[in-house]
C-alpha cells in the first residue's frame, strides 16, 4: 500500500492561497459507468492556467487524494480526484475509499481502456468548472503514477504527466510513443519498483521524443509524499516544486 491510512499530503511550499471550493461528486464515463471524484477548486478557478487530474494508488478515492486535490487548489491550481472502481464496486460509499475496502479484489479488474475512459469524464469536468480547453496535468501515485506516465504515449488530451512511484511494466509500449513532457519522481530507497528500472523508462520515453525530467530522492521510501515524514520535507518542498512547475509550463502551452 503507498501510504499510511491516516498519512495526508504535505503543503505546497509558497503557494499557500484559499480554497474556494471543495465538493464529493459522481462522474459518468462515456460507457455509462458511475464512479466517484473530488473537486477542490481556488477562487479564480475560471481564469488557471492549467489544472490537474490525480490519479490514485491502488487504495482509489482515499481521503489523502481528496486532501491533495485541496492542496492542489491551495496552490491556485483547480483539481479533480478520481476513483478507480465504480466498474467493479460502483461509487464510493460516502464518496470515499476507506481503509476496509477490498482493493485487492478490484485492481486486477481495471483495464487501461476503462482508466482513460474515466480520465476522459475527469478532464472533461475540470473543463466544464473552469473553462474550455484548459490544460490538464496528470499526477498519479503508484499505480496511478504508471497511468499518468502512460498518457505521455496515449491518445488523449493531456498537456503533461507526473508521476510518483510507478511500474514501468505498467506503462508498456506507451513508453515507445511518449510525446508530452513527463515528470518521474522517485524514490531513492522504493522496494517496490527499482530506481533503475524507472530511469530506464524514462530514457526509453526521451527516446521517443518526449521531454522528460527525473529526481531521485536518495534514502526516501516508498510513500514518502506524506506531511508526516518530517524527515523528507527538503525532498517533499522538492516535489511539490517541480510539479508545480511543470502545471505552471503546461499553462502556458496555447489550447
Amino acid at each position: 500500500m503507498c501510504h499510511d491510512p491516516s498519512s495526508r499530503p504535505p503543503a505546497p511550499p509558497g503557494r499557500a492561497g484559499a480554497v474556494a471550493e471543495t465538493e464529493l461528486t459522481t462522474l459518468t464515463g462515456a460507457d455509462g459507468t458511475a464512479f466517484s471524484a473530488a473537486w477542490a477548486a481556488p477562487s479564480d478557478a475560471a481564469s488557471a492556467a492549467a489544472g490537474v487530474v490525480v490519479l490514485p494508488d491502488i487504495r482509489g478515492l482515499h481521503p489523502y487524494y481528496v486532501a491533495l486535490a485541496e492542496r492542489f487548489a491551495e496552490a491556485g491550481v483547480p483539481a479533480v480526484a478520481l476513483d478507480w472502481f465504480g466498474r467493479t464496486a460502483g461509487p464510493a460509499e460516502g464518496g470515499t475509499r476507506d481503509g476496509g475496502f477490498d482493493w485487492q479484489a478490484h485492481v486486477p479488474r481495471t483495464t487501461p481502456e476503462g482508466i482513460d475512459a474515466d480520465l476522459t469524464a475527469a478532464i472533461a469536468e475540470l473543463r466544464r468548472r473552469t473553462r474550455p480547453g484548459l490544460p490538464v496535468v496528470t499526477v498519479g501515485f503508484c499505480f496511478g503514477g504508471s497511468h499518468s506516465w502512460r498518457q505521455s504515449g496515449g491518445d488523449l488530451d493531456v498537456a503533461a504527466c507526473a508521476g510518483f512511484y510507478g511500474r514501468p511494466a505498467v506503462v508498456g509500449d506507451a513508453a515507445t510513443r511518449a510525446s508530452r513532457p513527463t515528470l518521474v519522481l522517485i524514490a531513492g530507497a522504493d522496494a517496490a519498483t527499482p530506481v533503475a528500472d524507472q530511469l530506464a523508462l524514462a530514457e526509453t520515453m526521451r527516446a521517443a521524443g518526449a521531454d522528460v525530467t527525473t529526481a531521485v530522492y536518495d534514502g526516501a521510501p516508498h510513500s514518502f509524499f506524506d506531511r508526516a515524514a518530517t524527515e523528507w520535507e527538503d525532498a517533499c518542498r522538492d516535489a511539490w516544486r517541480r510539479l508545480l512547475a511543470l502545471v505552471d509550463r503546461a499553462g502556458e502551452v496555447p489550447s
